[in-house]
C-alpha cells in the first residue's frame, strides 16, 4: 500500500480488487479484505517494530544507505493529527493548526550524512517523550556497536536533565535554548563589537552570519557547562541561540550542522505525501506505530532505489511512485521463475541504465526467482 500510492487507507479496496501485483508480492492467490488489516496490525507489538527497525538499520549500514561510522543524526517529533470523533488521545502541538489537539505524539531520526530516516516511533506519551533520544541512543548502540557521536535537535524534544546523561554517555549534542528574560537581556546588552561573522559553504542570502560565542554557560538545570553561540543573520527575527557540548568542533561546523537540521522536515514531508503518514483516520483502524514504521522502511526501499537510477539520486519518493513504480506490464509464471514484463514508458531507457539485479530469489516465494523485462 505504501509503495502503491494507495493514499488513504480507507481506498485499500482500490488495491484488493484491481491490482492482482500486490496479493502475488505477498505471495498469496489474494488479498485478505480490508478488516483483516485492523486485526493483524493490532497483534504487533512496540517490540516488533524495534526489532524490525534494528534489523533494518543493520542492513541499510550494510547497504550504504546509512552511516555508521559518521552517527549524526538529526531527531525530531510529529504530532499525528487525529480527525475522527472522541479519541482518547493526548493533546500535543500540532504545527499545520499552531494550536494542540489531539494526536499521536510520533518520534523520527534522520542520518545527516545520507539524509535517510533510521528510526521512528509512535509509542509515545508525555510522560516519556523526553526520553525518547535515550532509547533512539540504545537502538543504535544495539545496531552498530556504539553511540551516536551527535544528535541534533530542537529544544523542546528532551530535557535540561537528559542532555545531561547524553554527556555522561559521551554523545555530543547540539540543540537550541529557550530565551528566558534574563537571556534576552543579556542579547540586548551585547554590541556589534561582541559578533564575529563567519561564512557558511552554503548558496543564499543567509550565509553569513554573525556569533556570539560563550563557554563554561550554566543552564538551571543541566549538571555541568554548555558552549554557546547568539547567532544573528539566519533570516530570523529574533537571534538564533544554539547550546552544544562539543567544545572540539569549529564554529563555522556547528551552525551548518544545525542549519542543515532542517532536512529532517523534507523527509517528514516526503512520507506525508508519498506514504500518506497523516492519514490516521480512517475506516480503516491501523496500529499507528507498526503504520509509522511501514512508513521508514518504504521511504528506505525508494532510497535505495533511487540510488540506483542515474539522474534520480535526489528526487522524492512520490516522484519514482508516479514514473517507475506505477509502470504497467504482465506477470508471466512457471514452476520456478515469476516474469514481469514492464510495458515501455517515456522512463524506460532510465531503467534499462540502472544498476538493477536481473534475477532476485524471493525466500516467502518458496525460492522461486523473480525476472523483470522490458519491452
Amino acid at each position: 500500500m505504501k509503495l502503491t500510492r494507495t493514499r488513504r487507507v480507507s481506498h485499500v479496496d482500490d488495491l484488493l480488487l484491481a491490482d492482482p501485483a500486490a496479493s502475488l508480492f505477498a505471495g498469496l492467490a489474494s488479498l485478505p479484505k480490508k478488516t483483516a488489516l485492523t486485526n493483524y496490525s493490532y497483534r504487533t507489538s512496540h517490540n516488533h517494530q524495534r526489532a524490525f527497525l534494528a534489523a533494518l538499520d543493520t542492513k541499510m549500514i550494510q547497504g550504504g544507505l546509512a552511516t555508521g561510522d559518521e552517527a549524526i543524526f538529526d531527531l525530531d517529533f510529529h504530532a499525528v493529527m487525529h480527525w475522527g470523533h472522541d479519541p482518547v488521545l493526548e493533546k500535543h502541538y500540532v504545527p499545520t493548526r499552531s494550536q494542540r489537539a489531539r494526536s499521536v505524539l510520533t518520534f523520527f531520526a534522520h542520518d545527516t550524512g545520507t539524509h535517510n530516516l533510521v528510526y521512528a516511533n509512535a509509542d509515545l506519551a508525555k510522560a516519556s517523550q523526553a526520553r525518547e533520544v535515550i532509547a533512539f541512543c540504545d537502538h543504535w548502540k544495539q545496531v552498530s556497536g556504539t553511540d551516536p557521536r551527535m544528535l541534533i535537535m530542537d529544544q523542546k524534544v528532551t530535557t535540561q536533565p537528559v542532555l545531561g546523561e547524553l554527556d555522561t554517555r559521551g554523545v555530543k549534542f547540539l540543540t537550541l535554548r529557550m530565551r528566558s528574560p534574563a537571556l534576552a537581556r543579556h542579547i540586548n546588552t551585547l554590541t556589534s563589537q561582541d559578533f564575529t561573522t563567519i561564512t557558511l559553504d552554503r548558496s543564499g542570502r543567509y550565509n553569513r552570519p554573525k556569533v556570539h560565542e560563550s563557554t563554561g554557560v550554566r543552564l538551571t538545570s543541566y549538571p555541568g557547562t554548555v558552549r554557546q553561540l547568539i547567532v544573528t543573520g539566519l533570516g530570523r527575527d529574533a537571534p538564533t541561540v544554539i547550546i552544544t557540548n562539543d567544545t572540539e568542533l569549529p564554529t563555522k561546523a556547528l551552525i551548518e550542522h544545525y542549519a542543515r537540521r532542517m532536512t529532517i522536515e523534507q523527509r517528514l514531508a516526503e512520507i506525508i505525501q508519498a506514504f500518506h503518514a497523516d492519514a490516521l483516520s480512517s475506516t480503516v483502524n491501523l496500529n499507528v506505530d507498526l503504520d509509522i514504521m511501514l512508513c521508514v522502511l518504504a521511504h528506505t526501499l525508494t532510497a535505495a532505489l533511487r540510488a540506483r537510477l542515474p539522474g534520480y539520486a535526489a528526487v522524492t519518493p512520490d516522484v519514482l511512485q508516479r514514473r517507475f513504480l506505477e509502470t504497467p506490464g504482465q506477470i508471466i509464471t512457471s514452476d520456478d521463475t515469476i516474469t514481469v514484463r514492464l510495458e515501455r514508458r517515456a522512463y524506460s531507457p532510465v531503467l534499462r541504465q540502472a544498476d538493477l539485479p536481473n534475477d532476485t530469489r524471493i525466500p516467502w516465494w518458496g525460492g522461486r526467482t523473480l525476472r523483470y523485462e522490458l519491452t
